[in-house]
């Protein structure tokens, strides 16, 4: 049996040694467009390389992908975190879990997971062939015809095919597959931090506050989650999350929107007068800014005073209702103006792809085209920072290269 796997990306190459390990007799071909494979894995987690997340529970983790939801958590019965954990160790690669979920290898060096890839692929003769971008897939016979970019590259068939060349960050990328007759669910960017380049907070850069409660004004979209000020405007896993689940909302709405904030994670609003007015008659005699509620950072309570117009020479015994009022309001309802957006480091990471309307959910195997089959991000699944796009590579993979 033939094999192609078009993309020498995560699910590319694990695709690749997946197959070969359920049909040790085949003979497998990665074909990738550029000169070098596995480069997103080289520079995830800041050249780390987050693999997967520590977290167990099925329905957990499948929370975590606003797109594919619900086949991801089928899928990770046959293929979750745990078993993504004991592949790599299982193959010299040993892994460690963060307080925070997040997994790495011990080494803290994408380079080992590069090395553990090539070192399969090499021992079970799968050769990568690079500059072979795929033009068009085409039946022949009972086979897939393979047309490739270069003129000088000569058509190829296969007798199965695996489609795990990435996301693809405009429509017209994915015309190939949608010439076939698969529905396309338009691409558009996720995970991305919030540019606020009119706002003066941008000056607390540095500062970052966990929990918080965020959410987009004139929508549903709230999450919690650590928050981090940066030169740009916000960032961290709460603000990360939120693009995630609200890329298509957001996007409509050109990245221009009111961003709304709890800095304390608190929405029962008399629960905080109560606190207040504690700290009142606990330090009447302090000035406002040498007590500082709720573990707030010093440089964001002194900005959050500023704001509710109170002044920093202020007494709390001096602060009346109104006062009180005014710094409730900031504290659980702060809102600052967003105008724009910046890419996550370079964790490029898309919403849209090949809908999965157009393949078979618990196979991957395209609807459209017998044979042909789908792994990876140029799926329209994508999930939270934290592992869980590598995770649903890995998965999504697995089942794929089963052929059936």
């Amino acid at each position: 049996m033939d094999v192609a796997v078009i993309g020498g990306g995560a699910a590319g190459y694990f695709s690749a040694i997946s197959v070969k390990q359920n049909y040790p007799d085949a003979r497998v071909v990665i074909f990738e467009k550029t000169r070098f494979s596995l480069a997103k894995v080289k520079i995830s987690g800041g050249g780390r390389c987050n693999v997967t997340n520590g977290n167990t529970s099925i329905s957990e983790l499948a929370s975590a992908y606003p797109r594919g939801k619900s086949l991801m958590k089928k899928a990770l019965k046959t293929f979750n975190t745990k078993h993504t954990m004991e592949w790599f160790e299982s193959r010299g690669v040993p892994l460690f879990v963060q307080d925070d979920m997040r997994v790495f290898p011990v080494s803290e060096d994408s380079a080992s997971i590069i090395h553990c890839f090539m070192d399969q692929t090499e021992a079970m003769g799968i050769p990568c062939e690079y500059w072979s971008e795929i033009q068009s897939i085409s039946k022949k016979d009972n086979q897939l015809k393979l047309e490739f970019t270069r003129q000088d590259l000569p058509s190829r068939t296969f007798d199965k095919v695996i489609v795990a060349s990435g996301g693809s960050p405009r429509v017209k990328g994915l015309k190939w597959l949608k010439n076939m007759g698969h529905d396309i669910v338009e691409p558009v960017p996720s995970l991305f931090t919030f540019n606020m380049p009119d706002e003066s907070i941008v000056e607390l850069t540095g500062v970052a506050v966990d929990p918080v409660q965020v959410s987009i004004h004139g929508t549903k979209l709230k999450t919690t989650g650590p928050l981090l000020i940066t030169h740009w405007g916000f960032s961290g896993p709460a603000i990360l999350k939120l693009s995630a689940f609200g890329a298509r909302v957001l996007h409509e709405k050109g990245y221009h929107f009111d961003v709304r904030v709890n800095w304390i994670d608190q929405s029962n609003q008399d629960l905080v007068l109560e606190q207040l007015e504690a700290i009142k008659a606990e330090h009447s005699r302090k000035l406002l800014p040498n007590i500082r509620p709720f573990g707030l950072p010093d440089r964001l309570w002194r900005f959050l005073l500023q704001r509710s117009g109170l002044p920093q020479t202020k007494k709390w015994s001096e602060l009346g209702k109104n006062g009180l009022n005014k710094l409730i309001t900031v504290l659980t309802g702060d809102s600052y103006v967003v105008s724009g957006k910046t890419g996550f480091k370079d964790e490029f990471v898309t919403c849209g792809g090949v809908s999965l309307e157009s393949i078979n959910a618990k196979t991957l195997q395209s609807r459209v085209c017998e044979n042909l089959y789908f792994a990876g991000e140029i799926l329209d699944i994508d999930g939270i920072t934290g592992g869980y796009n590598f995770q649903a590579a890995w998965t999504t993979a697995f089942i794929a290269a089963q052929l059936s």
